[in-house]
């Protein structure tokens, strides 16, 4: 049986992984001539482009090399999914796989199911059904598509089933789990042992809070960031911001990148520096 699984920004990465490694131990399984073999293609769409966006969780999760690369890096919704799809169909067409994986909610998730079911590729799509009920999250967008589409539906919670089930899709839904906690609970013994970042930012285990910001509607609208940035230098426990590209590229365009102290966190895999806010 050929797959392919797709890839194409962070989240997806972490998502992908702990499958990848299910593969592979039950390949490990089966001779090497078995019909049962699982040949899989790791294609990487190239949505998320930066160092620190793609090429670093490939090492800190340990992920193989992606087999087909297909660099549409960054545009608008509209233009990065069309890339994907007219670059993704040239794949689906050179290596005729029996199913397509797809995980998550990003636009590469989105182009490539869209690629595959219009030539009548099966979809299975990985953390199928959690529902924000917001459709002006693009995201929220691309996920309810992506179910309507697939044939194999691996819902994380029951509460993702029952979405699923007021939507009219019943057949083809499984209740497995969820994959973001395989990759946590394996990836943290790893990131106890490798990482230095409280050595480095001379902070203690459980002495610190920690804060991601990156939806459009928050990094995007200056009242709603400031806010939030407002919100962070009130609070007296000490904070750890990792900051998105996004959220970095408007924090100085809104003039509130100077308010913060930055600092950059070196990672003992790749020995890449990423920006770090700790205050």
């Amino acid at each position: 049986m050929k797959v392919i699984s797709v890839v194409g920004a962070r989240p997806n990465f972490m998502k992908i992984a702990p499958l990848i490694r299910a593969i592979d131990k039950y390949n490990a399984g089966l001779a090497t001539n078995d019909s049962r073999l699982i040949d899989y293609l790791l294609v990487h769409t190239g949505q998320h482009y930066d160092y620190e966006m793609s090429r670093v969780f490939f090492q800190d999760l340990e992920l193989p090399e992606s087999d087909v690369y297909l660099g549409v890096g960054s545009g608008t919704h509209a233009e990065q999914t069309g890339k994907i799809m007219i670059e993704f169909e040239k794949v689906l067409f050179q290596e005729k796989p029996d199913l397509v994986i797809v995980v998550g909610d990003v636009n590469s998730t989105l182009a490539a199911a869209l690629a595959a079911v219009k030539l009548h590729i099966p979809v299975a799509h990985v953390e199928a059904g959690p529902r924000m009920f917001d459709k002006s999250i693009p995201e929220e967008v691309n996920r309810i598509l992506t179910d309507h589409v697939s044939s194999l539906l691996f819902a994380p919670t029951q509460t993702a089933v029952d979405n699923l089930k007021r939507e009219g899709i019943e057949e083809g839904v499984y209740l497995t789990g969820d994959v973001m906690l395989d990759s946590f609970l394996c990836f943290s013994k790893i990131a106890e042992e490798k990482s230095k970042i409280l050595e480095q930012l001379q902070l203690s285990k459980g002495e610190y809070l920690f804060a991601t910001v990156h939806r459009a509607r928050n990094t995007d609208n200056e009242e709603n960031l400031r806010g939030i940035i407002e919100a962070f230098l009130s609070i007296e426990e000490r904070i750890v911001f990792p900051i998105h590209p996004r959220t970095r590229k408007m924090l100085k365009e809104f003039h509130l990148l100077s308010q913060l102290p930055v600092t950059s966190y070196q990672s003992p895999v790749t020995n890449h520096q990423s920006p770090v806010t700790p205050y």
